[in-house]
């Protein structure tokens, strides 16, 4: 999967969840969800549960506190795809 989909794919999935506007919009595989989103973290759970539906994968404990950013989250994303 082409790296411009899953980050299409993780806009989608996020923008329930987003408090700032304005860097949704800007949104770059730099883009932290917590600092830049403003994604709370009981929301970021909510991201991830919801990238697993979307992807058919599921990311372990280890996994999930890593995915903090959208770059984290597509590395992760790719890996579980791959595995």
């Amino acid at each position: 999967m082409a790296k411009e989909e899953l980050i299409l794919k993780l806009k989608a999935i996020v923008k329930p969840y987003i408090q700032d506007e304005e860097a949704f919009k800007n949104l770059t595989e730099e883009t932290d969800f917590i600092n830049d989103l403003k994604i709370d973290s009981a929301n970021l759970v909510d991201v991830v549960l919801d990238i697993e539906d979307e992807f058919k994968i599921e990311i372990d404990n280890d996994s999930m506190e890593k995915m903090l950013s959208v770059k984290a989250a597509i590395e992760i994303i790719e890996e579980k795809l791959s595995a």
